[in-house]
């Protein structure tokens, strides 16, 4: 009998076609307890599943990861579905997962997935109902068991961070019967008496988390006007409430890291805030104390006292020039008279009868020519008295100025030489003020001006303008 030797390739061969031949191997559900676990790199996952009488080798591919919905470790009792192939390099067979369920949580983890997928569809995950978590909140309720390591937690981590924060508890039962509901009462009973919710509990199995994956809990926390903040279990566990509330806290104390602001940071962020306010403010008001300073020295160079003394001066010089030219037309106009006169005398007798006509030609030519001369200077003289009553003392008086005097009648040009308690006599537009001196201020501005001024008028005309002459200005305003 001729013996048939097989090559190792074809016996791998022909048990992968015995493998793809069972149909039990194509679909199957394996439970056991996970060991040898491996994340690749690629994202691969390699384990085994073993039991008392044995182990078997299986890998869940990166594009399978979707039917992991839990952080697999060494030691989990799983529930593996997939089908049994046989590797032909190797010469083994493993099990390739599609998906991996914690084992007696499978029901559970069933109704964790249709609930929600079911939420989602109804929009209770979307961003724009997420509320933003207030950045300076005075009051923090809590929801959570009354006893335990997560009021300890947050009520430590509040005391660090800011201990003017206040802390309601609102005692619920997070585990067993009737915790659903009390949960979902104590986020009632906060809303809107708190700037900020906390709802949470510490880690545990999917039985003990289930209260947070109970619809009503997830209807209360989108239902609630006031910011929620989900702390449920350790990092790596996640619920329904997780995904409704407006933020996910990893951990209770994490939560309340994000829920309290750090007091002793609000306050250096205060002291900058006036440090540059003061700066700011300091600047605004030196940049105004320079446009006043502008402003005095603006209206030092166009003050009213050096406007009126200018218009003084030039009305005084049309007065003489008015008085000048009335005086030579005048005495022009006698003399031909009187040249005209002694002509008529010396032929009187030979023409009498035409030195007459001509007499009183002359006359009406002589009356004429006065009389459109006089016209001509009543008219400048009228002109030049109405821009005089424009600057006129008195004219200035029924403008709000004063003429101020003492007792004795000298005239007031500045405060030099005043005393408190001396009277003073005030002539205002329609009557006298008597007064009495209470105190007095040098106005620099004004003292310069006053003083250039007068400098400037005794230059020009030798004398000061501190008198009472002809009406006298003294100290007008």
């Amino acid at each position: 009998m001729t013996r048939r030797i097989y090559t190792v390739g074809q016996v791998n061969r022909y048990l992968k076609r015995l493998f793809w031949q069972d149909g039990l191997l194509a679909s199957l559900e394996v439970s056991g307890e996970v060991s040898n676990l491996k994340y690749h790199s690629s994202g691969h996952i390699y384990f085994s599943l073993k039991d008392q009488t044995g182990a078997l080798s299986c890998v869940m591919f990166a594009g399978s990861r979707r039917g992991l919905a839990f952080p697999m470790k060494n030691g989990d009792q799983v529930v593996v579905s997939g089908n049994i192939d046989y590797y032909e390099r190797d010469g083994r067979c493993q099990l390739y997962a599609k998906r991996i369920t914690l084992a007696g949580a499978g029901l559970l983890y069933e109704r964790f997935l249709r609930l929600k997928e079911e939420l989602e569809s109804r929009g209770m995950f979307a961003e724009q109902y997420k509320k933003p978590i207030p950045r300076y909140a005075r009051r923090i309720g809590v929801v959570t068991a009354p006893t335990g390591a997560v009021i300890h937690d947050i009520g430590n981590v509040a005391a660090r961070r800011n201990p003017y924060v206040e802390i309601l508890l609102c005692p619920a039962l997070v585990q067993g019967a009737g915790a659903a509901e009390s949960i979902c009462r104590g986020i009632r009973r906060l809303d809107g008496k708190v700037d900020v919710i906390i709802v949470g509990r510490g880690g545990g199995s999917i039985e003990d988390l289930w209260p947070f994956n109970e619809e009503s809990v997830a209807q209360a926390i989108f239902d609630c006007g006031t910011p929620v903040i989900s702390a449920v279990g350790h990092e790596t566990d996640t619920t329904i409430a997780d995904y409704v509330a407006d933020l996910r806290a990893p951990t209770p104390s994490a939560a309340a890291e994000l829920a309290v602001f750090d007091f002793r940071a609000f306050a250096g962020t205060l002291d900058s805030y006036r440090t540059a306010l003061n700066r700011g403010v300091s600047r605004r008001l030196e940049a105004a104390r320079q446009r006043i300073r502008w402003a005095g020295l603006v209206l030092a160079r166009s003050a009213p006292d050096r406007r009126l003394r200018d218009a003084r001066l030039r009305a005084d010089e049309c007065a003489d020039a008015l008085t000048g030219a009335l005086s030579g037309r005048i005495g022009a106009a006698e003399t031909r008279a009187e040249a005209v006169r002694n002509e008529m005398r010396a032929v009187m007798k030979s023409r009498l009868s035409s030195a007459f006509e001509r007499s009183e030609a002359i006359r009406r030519t002589f009356d004429q020519d006065v009389r459109s001369s006089l016209l001509k200077a009543d008219r400048r003289l009228a002109l030049l008295a109405g821009r005089f009553h424009g600057i006129s003392p008195l004219a200035r008086l029924r403008q709000g100025y004063a003429f101020a005097e003492t007792e004795d009648g000298r005239a007031v040009t500045g405060i030099g030489g005043l005393r408190r308690g001396d009277a003073l006599r005030l002539y205002m537009s329609d009557g006298l003020v008597h007064t009495e001196i209470t105190g007095t201020e040098a106005v620099p501005w004004i003292s310069e001006s006053q003083s250039e001024d007068r400098t400037d008028e005794e230059r020009r005309t030798g004398h000061g303008i501190g008198t009472n002459e002809a009406g006298g200005d003294g100290a007008l305003g």
